[in-house]
């Protein structure tokens, strides 16, 4: 069975620490390469200083912001949509970043996601038609510099109630009308499990699709070995005997500290 390949998400685990910190701490706890949510508030070439010294690779990034979310989906922000995506792609080139994960934005803030089917109807199609129209200006952009940009759903039952993409089926019709092989699906198990359940068969389906994906407990959004509703050691068989080698990204919040939060990791390592 193939090996797994997890990097450590920074902008999640070592919050004890300086940002900058993070990429020497997360080499010294065993990982090969990180990934990161928004890192646009420190100069691009610090980071890219503290990169190169740590020995690390940079595998994902984020566009937009951790207020905003993102305006990939949202009409009449296209200008606000390209000059986040010029912004994440300077960042991506710069520290040699493969993947930038696009993300779509919020409905307004008069619908509730959960709740409001009315609003959905009203707004779906509007926000379909340009999260696609923008995907695809992003994958023509991409493309020349190697970087796959990835579409993930968020579930709006518990994190994020009025966010525009939150089902692997709403993803998957959008990137068969996207059609680009530069744009994919990043798979989050937290996310998955809270929306759609059965995880095991959507991992199946979505396999030929899946770009990327990250791991937490459900539902408290812990390190895999927390108790809760997700059995990590089966989805862990499951990712090695369907041969998933791409990257695994720990985006979890330590219900201990960072350091204890990681023995799960490290006895994984130890029976490679």
């Amino acid at each position: 069975m193939s090996r797994l390949n997890f990097c450590c998400n920074i902008s999640w685990l070592f919050r004890e620490n300086e940002f900058t910190e993070r990429f020497d701490l997360a080499s010294k706890a065993g990982f090969k390469a990180v990934e990161m949510g928004w890192p646009y508030d420190i100069d691009s070439e610090k980071l890219v200083a503290v990169k190169e010294q740590s020995g690390v690779e940079c595998i994902l990034m984020n566009t937009g912001s951790i207020r905003n979310l993102g305006f990939a989906a949202i009409p009449g922000a296209e200008e606000e949509f390209r000059a986040e995506l010029v912004l994440a792609l300077k960042y991506a080139k710069a520290l040699k970043c493969k993947k930038i994960h696009i993300m779509a934005g919020k409905l307004p803030e008069t619908c509730n996601q959960y709740g409001d089917e009315d609003c959905k109807a009203k707004h779906y199609p509007e926000y379909t038609n340009t999260f696609i129209k923008n995907l695809q200006y992003a994958a023509e952009k991409l493309a020349p510099e190697g970087i796959t940009g990835l579409i993930e759903p968020i579930n709006s039952r518990k994190d994020v109630p009025n966010y525009f993409l939150t089902t692997h089926h709403q993803a998957c019709d959008i990137l068969d009308r996207v059609n680009r092989p530069n744009i994919k699906y990043q798979l989050d198990f937290y996310h998955l499990q809270i929306m759609s359940g059965n995880l095991s068969g959507n991992f199946k389906t979505l396999l030929p699709r899946i770009g990327h994906i990250q791991i937490s407990q459900v539902p408290g959004r812990g390190e895999p070995s927390c108790p809760g509703e997700i059995n990590y050691e089966y989805i862990f068989t499951l990712l090695k005997t369907h041969g998933f080698t791409d990257w695994i990204g720990c985006e979890y919040a330590p219900s201990k500290g960072t350091e204890e939060s990681l023995q799960w990791f490290r006895k994984l390592c130890n029976n490679h």
